[in-house]
């Protein structure tokens, strides 16, 4: 009786010490939390600084980076959790097992001691054993092992990314202007560009830029693959500084050199001429002679955009350029969805005028047209509507996320809606929601007016919920995001 008890005893204290052990690695564990969390905060805010010391263009990776370390930084404290978990569940089957056996030890009846006691110091033994070697170990890290490269140049902009993953292929050169081809006309200007002749960089297109003629701040005036492009609406008598540079998947090359344009006298005053810059097309504009200043817009897209005019000059000054103005003198400029810069699971149909999806998750497509200035109104008909989704509509810049909802990023300003409510939504933040929603044949409003800046939405005509969304700046384009349950 004796010998066993000693026996047991002497487990015991074995088995006493790794509870002991596994005690103090639990603290260790939870600290590790602490520090994950602490460690995730500091690298953020890290990374947060680096990029908005950048220019800004590197705050379209910025997000992407932060994703990256918040996966990261999820995946980790997912690994202490579960290994925190586990480990107190065996603690708690080790301590209840030492509880029985220290209670055993007490008994005075021999025999009824040794009936039990083999099989407890053979529990004892296998227990010591499952806290063998790598279980007080911790399975993760709390540094994070992502290293920022900030070295790149400016055109180098669009790679950046952690550093096992850099792209290679390099960024194009900078277009040449040919001065021979660009002139002034009135107060139109039309320059053209080309690549350097021995450049064999594939280019998926350009951008052309114009200050505002007061030696302000360069502004897209257009953004395609076509080389020559006739700019409406400037000022008269002034001078405007143009500069193109081309883009591909990889970034953006340096600026081309920068030209100077001077616009005709005016005949008349000044109050008959545009403010600078008119909403321009951005999708692909025709090739045309150095003197024409006609845009290529086909009417196509029911969803009409109104410019408010408010004088006769203004009127008659854009009436040669978009051709079409309606009854009440408002400027119609017809436009179609894009292709281009939709995602692919968006299925388009009727010349792009309808659009729908294949896939049950929310993809983004954007019309053709883009707008900086001015009051701009178009309306969206729903052709289809089943299993109550929840279609957004609203505007976005060019390179919004177009593999979720509308309005999940900062790029984009939007209403969602299903058959019974609506939430306005920017940046993931969902706000002012309203009773009211949409079914098969409703119509969908979107008044974006760029002089007050801002953007409100209708259903079936009847504004819904308050002003949207207030101080919008920059050039916007008409979004949309549905499903496969949709129809536009």
């Amino acid at each position: 009786f004796f010998p066993l008890q000693s026996q047991l005893s002497q487990a015991l204290n074995g088995l006493s010490d790794r509870a002991k052990e596994a005690k103090e690695f639990l603290v260790q564990l939870r600290n590790m939390v602490q520090q994950i969390q602490e460690n995730s905060v500091e690298f953020e805010a890290c990374l947060v600084a680096q990029c908005d010391a950048l220019i800004d263009a590197l705050n379209r990776r910025k997000a992407q980076l932060l994703s990256r370390v918040n996966k990261e930084h999820e995946h980790k404290l997912k690994v202490v959790r579960d290994q925190i978990s586990h480990c107190t569940v065996k603690l708690r089957q080790t301590t209840g097992l030492m509880e029985y056996c220290l209670e055993v030890i007490k008994e005075n009846d021999p025999s009824g001691f040794l009936q039990i006691s083999d099989a407890l110091i053979r529990r004892v033994h296998l227990t010591e054993d499952q806290w063998g070697k790598g279980t007080l170990t911790p399975r993760m890290t709390t540094d994070f092992d992502l290293n920022l490269d900030n070295a790149p140049l400016l055109q180098s902009i669009h790679q950046l990314d952690f550093v096992q993953m850099k792209v290679s292929s390099p960024v194009p050169a900078p277009p040449i202007l040919q001065l021979e081809e660009c002139c002034t006309h009135n107060n139109s200007a039309t320059l053209s560009w080309k690549q350097p002749p021995l450049s064999t960089v594939q280019v998926e297109g350009y951008i052309l830029e114009l200050d505002d003629g007061n030696g302000g701040q360069f502004r897209e005036v257009y953004v395609g693959k076509e080389t020559m492009c006739t700019v409406d609406g400037l000022h008269f008598n002034s001078t405007y500084s143009a500069r193109v540079k081309a883009f591909n998947k990889t970034g953006v090359s340096p600026y081309s050199k920068t030209l100077v344009l001077q616009t005709s006298e005016d005949t008349q005053s000044e109050e008959q001429t545009l403010p600078f810059p008119v909403p321009l097309e951005r999708s692909q504009l025709r090739r045309m002679s150095p003197f024409s200043s006609t845009l290529n817009l086909q009417p196509s897209f029911p969803g009409r955009s109104y410019f408010e005019l408010r004088s006769s000059a203004h009127q008659l000054s854009l009436h040669s350029s978009l051709q079409s103005l309606n009854s009440a003198g408002e400027l119609i400029a017809w436009f179609s969805f894009d292709p281009g810069s939709a995602h692919a699971d968006i299925i388009f149909s009727n010349d792009n005028l309808t659009v729908t999806c294949n896939s049950y998750d929310d993809r983004v497509v954007l019309g053709k047209t883009g707008f900086s200035k001015g009051l701009h109104y178009w309306e969206l008909s729903i052709d289809r509507y089943d299993n109550h989704p929840d279609p957004a509509f609203g505007v976005a810049r060019i390179d919004v996320l177009k593999d979720a909802m509308l309005g999940k990023d900062d790029k984009a300003w939007a209403m969602y809606v299903d058959n019974n409510r609506s939430w306005f939504m920017h940046n993931n933040s969902h706000t002012n929601r309203t009773e009211g929603g949409i079914t098969k044949g409703a119509t969908v409003g979107v008044l974006l007016d760029l002089t007050r800046r801002t953007l409100t939405f209708s259903i079936n005509e009847d504004q819904q919920g308050p002003v949207a969304f207030e101080n919008l700046e920059g050039l916007f384009f008409p979004a949309v995001s549905l499903n496969r349950n949709v129809q536009v």
